[in-house]
């Protein structure tokens, strides 16, 4: 058996100062991060009561409903939280939302506040789905919820006041690499069309092969370690297909035009630079951006960084222009 040679984090990884103060915090709080909490029930707990402690702040410019759609064919329901901005007439461009969280944590509420900002700021209509979590529902369980949320969205776009040529998929994290497995479904069943995909520091590659995903091992927030749990509870002993790891995909061609952004901290950086220039190869649009300093999800735990300011703008620009 091979050996893996891990390269020490310190050697290569710079944090940003700014983003790094509120992480430093999360692990004075929580000593060796979300992961230390060995039990998936008692960790999500965990997470919810952090989340609790810090609500989302109201905007009135966005009013919600929540609606249970159905499931995959011989499956449960599922639930969706719809945001709308006030006073708007449509139709609006329309945004489906994959929250993130490694396949195994994760709420529709624990995002609020992101797709409540992406609702106000692109003014669309957001529909966010809140799909099966492993290791209790292993793949392909997530993300046919999603797809199955996707295609209810579309078959309803006159009723919630959407352009069915305004689409995009918007997710990340885990949410990212399930949003690109659900554009990928979508393509492969002719199912609804996308005009647009935002896959965030996406989660797409099972192998755990890459430089990044060798070298992140001790920044606290998803280093190695979780990955490679994350993974081996998603595919419940399986082989992975292009529907749980897209970076497995043979063809991209035919996906929507594409942004993409990681941080040079991130265990997914590689993975998502190899992803996005396949895209570009394959003569799919892909806008990608590498931010210097931002480890995993760092504009959410220092939201009011410099840096994240920076991330958030370039976002929401990008799905303005889209989406326009």
């Amino acid at each position: 058996s091979t050996v893996e040679k891990r390269v020490p984090m310190s050697s290569s990884v710079r944090l940003d100062p700014e983003s790094q103060a509120p992480l430093d915090q999360l692990l004075q709080f929580l000593p060796g991060g979300f992961n230390a909490v060995p039990d998936i029930v008692a960790r999500r707990a965990t997470v919810e009561q952090m989340l609790a402690a810090m609500p989302a702040p109201e905007n009135p410019n966005v009013v919600t409903q929540d609606r249970a759609v159905p499931g995959p064919e011989g499956e449960p329901d599922i639930s969706v939280r719809i945001y709308r901005p006030v006073g708007l007439d449509g139709p609006l461009p329309g945004i489906y939302f994959i929250h993130g969280s490694g396949m195994v944590l994760g709420t529709v509420a624990g995002e609020d506040a992101t797709a409540t900002l992406v609702c106000d700021e692109v003014k669309a209509v957001v529909v966010s789905v809140e799909y099966r979590l492993a290791p209790e529902h292993p793949h392909p369980a997530p993300v046919e919820d999603c797809y199955a949320g996707l295609v209810w969205m579309a078959e309803h776009a006159d009723e919630l006041g959407i352009d069915p040529e305004r689409i995009a998929i918007h997710g990340h994290s885990a949410g990212g690499g399930l949003a690109i497995g659900t554009a990928l479904l979508a393509r492969d069943r002719s199912g609804p069309r996308l005009s647009f995909m935002m896959p965030i520091y996406p989660m797409i590659d099972d192998t755990n092969t890459t430089a990044s995903s060798m070298e992140i091992t001790d920044v606290g927030i998803w280093d190695r370690d979780a990955n490679l749990e994350a993974w081996g509870w998603y595919l419940g002993g399986n082989e992975a297909d292009q529907y749980a790891a897209p970076a497995r995909a043979q063809d991209l061609s035919g996906l929507p035009p594409a942004f993409i952004d990681v941080g040079t901290a991130d265990l997914f950086r590689d993975e998502d630079i190899a992803f996005a220039q396949r895209l570009m190869q394959t003569g799919v649009p892909c806008e990608l951006h590498i931010h210097p300093g931002a480890y995993h999800a760092s504009e959410t735990f220092a939201p009011d960084a410099a840096l994240s300011r920076r991330i958030r703008a370039l976002r929401m620009d990008a799905l303005r222009r889209a989406l326009a």
